[in-house]
């Protein structure tokens, strides 16, 4: 599997909707594509403007499955990024309280 940035721009206005949406996102992962399509974790930012957005890290064969999954899954899919190396300086903060 190859692994990939997603990048979803502005898709939600609230925590809310972006929380039934990664609800809708991970039931496409593991019911509608088992075994094509790994979600290994998403960051979440505020655009300009104020909307969410997120930057996903999948891993995928391909990048056609990538936005299949997007597809089925009704989430944005602005664009679709290969990784072509991970440097990790720190282990991902934890959440704020």
């Amino acid at each position: 599997m190859n692994t990939y940035v997603i990048l979803r721009r502005a898709g939600w206005s609230a925590t809310d909707d972006l929380e039934r949406a990664a609800g809708i996102c991970a039931r496409v992962n593991t019911h509608d594509m088992p075994g094509r399509i790994r979600w290994i974790r998403s960051y979440i930012v505020r655009e300009a403007g104020g909307r969410l957005g997120t930057a996903c890290v999948f891993q995928a064969a391909d990048e056609q499955t990538v936005r299949e999954h997007a597809r089925r899954a009704g989430l944005p899919c602005d664009a679709v990024l290969p990784v072509v190396e991970t440097v990790v300086i720190n282990d991902d903060p934890l959440p704020a309280a």
